[in-house]
């Protein structure tokens, strides 16, 4: 890059906006299924948590640990058992959200008050519809909460798969490195800024629309 050349060329954007599109779905699957894959193992595993304390601190730990192990590092190990894949990438990123949810499942059924529960028994709910109709309803706060922070930290960990070919818009960081040309690695950094900023906006939405009782009590104070 010269001393005088414009950060963004805007010729150059214009020219590459299917491909830009493109790009953008995938990079959306590869960080929000990780989040749907992660969010499908840690309800019942977080159920599970809450039922028996005693396991809660080993999965955390796990968890924990998985986490801790970088993306790269990860990425080279599936590597010799899923291929070059978009598997490569999202089986990593499902791990690293249990590290989030599951603590976020349990902490949500535990913010269930006891007398709800007591009421539901006494009613004639069973312990597997007392939790899916009375308690996970009430956990979804605490639960979206979490899945907040999963989904934009998946969603900015895509790109370090294009160090082997599964990146999203990854691709156009480490183009725009390799032909010193900033216009691509601006255009995807603010593409998946924007993500990461579109998808926790759409799952506040999600939570306002899926706990009407929440907005009942703002409206009431």
């Amino acid at each position: 890059m010269s001393d005088g050349e414009p950060l963004v060329r805007w010729a150059w954007i214009g020219d590459h906006l299917g491909e830009l599109a493109d790009y953008t779905g995938v990079h959306l699957r590869l960080g929000l299924l990780p989040v749907l894959f992660g969010l499908i193992i840690s309800v019942p595993l977080g159920i599970l948590c809450h039922r028996w304390r005693w396991l809660y601190a080993p999965v955390l730990t796990v968890a924990n640990i998985l986490y801790s192990i970088p993306s790269l590092a990860l990425f080279m190990i599936f590597v010799k058992y899923t291929g070059l894949t978009e598997r490569t990438v999202m089986i990593p990123l499902t791990l690293y959200t249990l590290s989030v949810l599951v603590p976020n499942v349990v902490d949500g059924l535990a913010s269930v008050p006891e007398p709800v529960r007591q009421a539901a028994t006494a009613l004639g709910f069973g312990p597997v519809r007392r939790v899916v109709q009375v308690e996970l309803p009430i956990a979804v706060p605490v639960v979206i909460a979490g899945v907040r922070v999963a989904a934009v930290s998946s969603i900015s960990l895509v790109a370090v798969g294009q160090l082997i070919g599964q990146g999203g818009l990854g691709y156009y960081i480490t183009r725009g490195l390799q032909l010193d040309f900033p216009t691509p690695i601006v255009t995807a950094i603010v593409l998946i800024m924007l993500l990461a900023l579109t998808t926790d906006a759409l799952l506040v939405l999600a939570q306002r629309l899926l706990t009407p009782w929440s907005r009942s009590k703002v409206t009431a104070t």
